[in-house]
């Protein structure tokens, strides 16, 4: 199968995932505000209940004075009655503070905690308690007066610790949980690369093996430059946004090849069949397409609509239930797919079986994960868990697939028996078409690893057809017997011709 549309999947997904824009916000954090509104928001960060810290420095003309820092909590009665509500006015927004909870911070002289000075230069700091990791929201206010204008800076945190200072709560264990599942997948991918060996010492490194590979390389990748961006962040609170892109893009890469290599196994390629047909090529180059158009659509919609002032997660937009629904086709394809290659090769149950089964789980683990975070995850611990469950159904993903082809003789679901080399002579066999696409039966492949000791006489004719056996006949029987022709076997046969079984040949080749 010429597999060149993939090539050009890849370079989309690439471009999907550059124009992916994230939305979390650094914790040091500032800038310029210059509007006529009376009321904006800033930025947000999510404390601990003991140790969280705002640290600040404002400025502002003071002809602009008297300016307020207005800090709201997560509570139903009071950001989200606020925010994006413009029938209420700005007394009425600050009204729903308590400032018994000093929640409002005004920034003049006349308020000495807040420690500004005569040029209403405002530095200082406020720390948080609360029953729970609370997310916090710092809105500026100046109600009644001619706009705002400020000059800010703020460092949030939490506690000192490396591994919590500058994470926000919900970022809690990211870090932690990058860095392991890194370990683990590049033990799966170095292992992979030691079965890729093995299997091409036999001739048995199939398209479909290299994809396998291919996505754990590349996912590896993409946690080594997240662990190397948390890291960073972690160090000063700023780390380097071009880390995480390259992260993500990476991540995309790996699940759209994972994906397609699902389907094409599917199909049976490279297991029944050594291409796919035009029509399915071209049907699978559209679906694929459309998949990572509308990854791109996610990620524009990501950048442009999502709200800095709300919580969301990627798939809560209408792109990320088209993902959804994308994925659920994918897997009514992958169904019909699996059936119709069992039903035209019965004998490779043991490996479809699994495969069907397990992959069954994969692909109703995303869109159930992306329901779930939507709607039954607390939007204060929503980032740490989706980015656990997401690593955790990849990482499920691929040892799976490396369980049931890793090659060894004890390994019955083993689903690869022709040999690379014979591929290509299959597809040019005198049958040609549909019949030359299609592998002969063959009970398993796994048969190859039984020993290279004991001849194997079932693959002397794996996939020869009767016109070209007759043909390797003639010519060995006209070279024994008659001196008259001199004829050399064609290149195209002697991969099919053992010494062993023609002892007299041997001696005869010029």
């Amino acid at each position: 199968m010429e597999l060149r549309f993939g090539e050009r999947l890849l370079w989309l997904s690439v471009l999907s995932s550059v124009l992916c824009v994230d939305s979390v916000l650094g914790k040091y954090v500032k800038g310029i505000v210059n509007t006529k509104e009376d009321w904006v928001f800033l930025t947000r960060f999510c404390f601990l209940t003991e140790f969280g810290r705002l640290d600040f420095r404002f400025r502002y003309p003071k002809s602009r004075c008297c300016q307020n820092i207005l800090l709201y909590f997560d509570d139903s009665s009071q950001w989200p009655a606020v925010y994006k509500k413009p029938e209420k006015s700005c007394d009425q927004k600050e009204a729903v503070l308590r400032p018994e909870n000093n929640q409002v911070i005004n920034l003049t002289t006349r308020y000495t905690w807040s420690g500004c000075v005569e040029v209403l230069s405002c530095v200082g700091g406020r720390s948080f308690r609360s029953v729970r990791e609370r997310w916090w929201y710092i809105a500026l206010s100046k109600c009644g007066g001619e706009g705002l204008q400020l000059e800010y800076e703020m460092k949030l945190t939490n506690g000192q610790s490396f591994w919590t200072q500058h994470f926000s709560a919900d970022e809690f264990g990211i870090l932690e949980t990058d860095i392991t599942f890194l370990v683990i997948f590049s033990l799966v991918f170095l292992l992979s690369c030691y079965f890729a060996y093995n299997l091409k010492g036999r001739q048995l490194l199939h398209t479909t093996y290299k994809m396998f590979m291919t996505a754990a390389g590349v996912e590896v990748l993409s946690l080594l430059f997240h662990c190397v961006y948390w890291g960073l962040y972690a160090r000063d609170g700023v780390g380097n946004f071009s880390l995480k892109i390259l992260g993500k893009l990476l991540f995309s890469v790996s699940f759209l090849v994972f994906l397609l290599m699902l389907i094409l196994l599917g199909k049976g390629f490279t297991v029944t069949r050594a291409r796919i047909s035009h029509s399915g090529s071209v049907k699978l180059s559209i679906y694929m397409t459309v998949y990572t158009i509308t990854y791109v659509i996610l990620f524009i919609y990501e950048a442009e609509f999502f709200d800095p002032g709300e919580v969301l997660y990627v798939y809560e937009s209408p792109a990320g239930y088209g993902l959804m629904a994308l994925q659920l086709v994918a897997y009514v394809w992958f169904c019909y797919a699996v059936l119709v290659s069992l039903k035209h090769y019965p004998e490779k149950q043991p490996f479809y079986v699994p495969f069907f089964t397990t992959y069954t789980l994969w692909f109703f683990a995303v869109p159930v994960m992306a329901l779930i975070a939507n709607f039954a995850i607390p939007r204060w611990a929503r980032e740490k868990i989706v980015n656990g469950i997401q690593l955790g159904i990849h990482l499920y993903a691929h040892i799976v697939f490396l369980v049931i082809t890793r090659p060894s003789a004890a390994n019955k679901n083993f689903p690869y028996h022709v040999r690379t080399s014979q591929i290509g002579i299959l597809l040019s066999s005198p049958k040609g078409g549909e019949g030359g696409e299609k592998f002969p039966h063959h009970a398993y492949g796994n048969s190859s690893f039984l020993g290279d000791s004991q001849p194997n006489f079932t693959e002397l004719f794996s996939i020869q057809s009767v016109n070209v056996l007759l043909k390797t006949g003639l010519q060995y029987l006209i070279q024994k017997y008659t001196n008259v022709f001199s004829l050399r076997v064609s290149s195209k046969y002697q991969d099919f011709i053992q010494l062993p079984y023609f002892p007299e040949y041997k001696s005869q080749q010029p």
